[in-house]
């Protein structure tokens, strides 16, 4: 799957594909606009990927100093890009390799 088709098949209104990893379906709710579920896949997961797009969403949700701190979970600096060019490369560094966010 490719950035444009996640983003597509989201805002269509499909559910994300089984077997998904937190961290996509995290973006793919987020692309549907849906805040609450896209944080609710990643909230209580501990792996790389999804503290980075556990990051992306606290900073999509103004709360820099959480977003901070799971930048920092993640190894990662806050990008300077905006929030759509954060959302394309995520979803890019995902669908390329699931465990590298």
């Amino acid at each position: 799957m490719t950035e444009e088709e996640l983003r597509r098949r989201a805002t269509s209104g499909e559910v994300p594909p089984a077997g998904m990893p937190p961290a996509l379906r995290a973006l793919w709710r987020d692309a549907q606009g849906d805040w609450h579920g896209a944080h609710g896949e990643v909230d209580d997961e501990e792996d790389q990927p999804s503290c980075r797009v556990h990051a992306y969403l606290h900073r999509k949700e103004g709360d820099l100093s959480n977003a901070g701190y799971w930048y920092r979970r993640a190894g990662e600096a806050q990008p300077e890009a905006s929030l759509e060019e954060e959302w394309s490369a995520l979803a890019r560094r995902l669908l390329a390799d699931p465990g590298a966010a």
